[in-house]
């Protein structure tokens, strides 16, 4: 048996697919993260793309000779998949963003953990809600709609068929915008208890002065701030609910304004 001869075409079509199966993985909330080593991140893309290759594959016809037309095809996967992971991304971001207001509301602001998606210094209570939130996500099969709308880029966005225009960058400034949108939604009720705190806590100070303020206030604040975060993971988990009820149509959506075919 000759073990060199190979069919060039299957070896050209294996490439393509680990191209768009790692660069979409290395974009996805959980494996973005850079507690997972890299050597992992690739062995993962690498098994996953021997998985879905006999059923998800380019033809290796696709695979361009010229090395400059090569770098554009890299670069069109990459804007595809940094896409598609700030799709659910912004989901995440809004909340951390709301767990910074609450942190600083309660006086956690020394309190300082590594963010897994950056590496920079987060608060604790946005730390704790970004975690709450993946567990969620998880849960209620966030993760398989990401793999069937990356089961769908093969059929809708062939290798260097990017298309970029006016439909793409409305929704993605749509779903920046939405960032802010969720971070007021969870930040608000609990701000709103503990400025009314603050108030109780000021009219203590006009009317009993020898009350130490500093000393009583900051254990009613934390307190007060840790039940209202209690109440607020219901809230939490119905907004990550509908977000992933809707993250097919979402990923739909985007894998069409950036499909060839639709434009």
């Amino acid at each position: 048996m000759d073990v060199y001869s190979y069919d060039p075409s299957l070896v050209l079509s294996f490439i393509l697919t680990v191209m768009r199966v790692s660069i979409v993985m290395f974009m996805l909330p959980v494996f973005s993260t850079q507690n997972i080593p890299v050597l992992v991140k690739a062995a993962t893309s690498i098994v996953f793309s021997l998985a879905v290759w006999p059923h998800l594959a380019f033809s290796g016809a696709d695979m361009p000779l010229h090395p400059f037309s090569m770098g554009l095809m890299l670069l069109g996967e990459v804007v595809m998949g940094l896409v598609l992971g700030l799709a659910v991304n912004f989901l995440f971001m809004g909340i951390q963003a709301g767990g910074e207001l609450l942190g600083f509301q309660m006086g956690f602001t020394m309190i300082n953990f590594a963010d897994p998606l950056t590496g920079n210094q987060t608060g604790a209570t946005a730390f704790f809600l970004w975690m709450v939130a993946l567990l969620v996500f998880l849960t209620l099969d966030g993760h398989l709609y990401m793999l069937k709308g990356f089961a769908a880029s093969f059929k809708l966005i062939p290798p260097g068929g990017l298309f970029i225009g006016e439909t793409l960058l409305r929704q993605i400034l749509h779903l920046a915008a939405q960032v802010f949108v969720l971070a007021v939604k969870i930040a608000a009720p609990v701000m709103v208890a503990l400025f009314m705190v603050e108030v109780a806590l000021a009219l203590v100070a006009r009317t009993s002065p020898q009350i130490h303020i500093m000393e009583f206030g900051f254990p009613v604040k934390i307190g007060v701030g840790f039940f209202f975060v209690g109440l607020l993971l219901v809230i939490m988990a119905d907004n990550i609910e509908d977000f992933v009820g809707g993250l097919g149509g979402l990923f739909a959506n985007l894998l069409r304004s950036m499909s060839p075919l639709y434009n």
